[in-house]
């Protein structure tokens, strides 16, 4: 009974999630599903506790993540990449697109993509003659795709870099292969399937140069240094965000280029009481029976074949009950086999989402912001895309991270 009751709950938290009904947001029903089942005993009170323990150095370093992207938007940090794209248009602006989307994505997660650099793709591909719709596309897989580089790039990948045992520059130092692999496998096929879209390109004149927002990129850059830095000497990285953070935001201040509210509204508070509330109702169907039944499903070895089941497995998981929960139930599984099959985890269910709406919530948001732009998302296109790039993707990136740790 209590799993069919946690399995309900969990269901009508992803659905709302999704429908996102009146613009509300995704905490208005995942707060009640998590205080429900803990009320029935799906999940017991201590176990709800150590679960919000465990979450919240991840919700913490989300929280100073979004705010350190929303001020480098305020910096002028996304225009400079649209006027760069904007040059680099004559060439490829397709390619520009990948390399500003993977480097935005892995230095600053997949939302500030998702949110920030979308529209600026957009208004860029307009403005110089292209067609929009593939450059749009490439945000939305590339916001997933290319969250494979840091532990800080997703917020899946934090909510398993603990359980890997790695230090930051060790997952990086991992995980680079399969990225690189992953992008420009995703590349080659957007190539061939927009096909026709990219030959629709007529070549305007670009937007003049912007300010390079000088101060952005060094407290961007020194705050991932300062992940390295923490990480090795056994620092949680949510202080080196916070710092980042902080550093902006105080110069922002005194500039009078934002508020205390603002700052506050930045961190996104209600999607961090989704994640947390969403934790306690993943611990109460793991708990009552799927964590075993699951179990049976994960090899016992971590040999080549093994890490592709494993990776396939969380993709599959992802697309049916969404990335954040597919990585919650499946890291205390896989960590049982060690740090090989963490990271194969973390393929699935960052390359897995690629293929539904519902595999990832960035994917989701990414929809609404297009919609906003008057441009419609054709669910046959998206699927067909996923089908072509998410297998392939998947199984190349999985024979990279295989490689790696051979030579690593």
């Amino acid at each position: 009974m209590n799993l069919a009751v946690s399995a309900g709950l969990l269901a009508v938290v992803l659905v709302w999630a999704v429908a996102r009904p009146r613009g509300w947001s995704e905490a208005v029903a995942a707060i009640p599903a998590a205080i429900v089942a803990i009320a029935i005993g799906g999940v017991s009170w201590q176990a709800a506790r150590a679960e919000a323990a465990r979450l919240w150095p991840v919700l913490w370093f989300l929280a100073a993540v979004l705010v350190l992207a929303k001020l480098c938007a305020d910096e002028g940090l996304f225009r400079t990449c649209g006027a760069w794209m904007a040059r680099a248009a004559g060439r490829s602006l397709l390619a520009a697109v990948f390399a500003t989307a993977s480097l935005v994505t892995a230095a600053l997660s997949l939302d500030a993509t998702v949110v920030l650099l979308t529209p600026v793709v957009f208004a860029t591909a307009t403005r110089v003659g292209a067609n929009p719709v593939p450059h749009v596309y490439a945000c939305a897989h590339l916001s997933n795709t290319a969250s494979l580089l840091l532990p800080v790039s997703n917020l899946t990948n934090l909510l398993a870099f603990t359980a890997t045992g790695l230090s930051f520059a060790r997952f990086t130092g991992l995980m680079f292969l399969p990225w690189l692999v992953a992008i420009a496998v995703e590349y080659l096929i957007f190539r061939r399937f927009f096909a026709a879209e990219l030959r629709e390109f007529r070549e305007r004149a670009a937007e003049s140069d912007q300010d390079v927002p000088v101060f952005a990129l060094l407290t961007v850059g020194g705050t991932l240094a300062a992940f390295v830095v923490t990480s090795a000497i056994g620092i949680d990285p949510a202080w080196a965000a916070t710092a980042g953070a902080m550093t902006l935001a105080v110069r922002a201040l005194l500039r009078r280029h934002t508020t205390v509210p603002a700052l506050f509204g930045a961190m996104s508070l209600p999607f961090l009481a989704f994640v947390l509330a969403l934790g306690i109702v993943v611990r109460a169907v793991v708990d009552n029976g799927l964590g075993t039944a699951l179990a049976h499903l994960i090899p016992t070895d971590t040999g080549l074949p093994s890490l592709l089941a494993i990776a396939f497995l969380a993709a599959a998981l992802a697309n049916l009950i969404n990335n954040l929960p597919a990585v919650l139930v499946l890291t205390p599984l896989a960590a049982v086999l060690g740090p090989p099959a963490l990271l194969a985890v973390l393929l699935g269910v960052n390359l897995g989402p690629n293929l539904t709406y519902p595999g990832s919530l960035a994917t989701l948001l990414w929809r609404r912001v297009v919609h906003t732009h008057g441009t419609t998302i054709q669910l046959g296109d998206f699927t067909r895309l996923g089908l072509l790039t998410v297998p392939t993707t998947l199984a190349a990136s999985v024979v990279a991270l295989w490689c790696g740790l051979q030579l690593i």
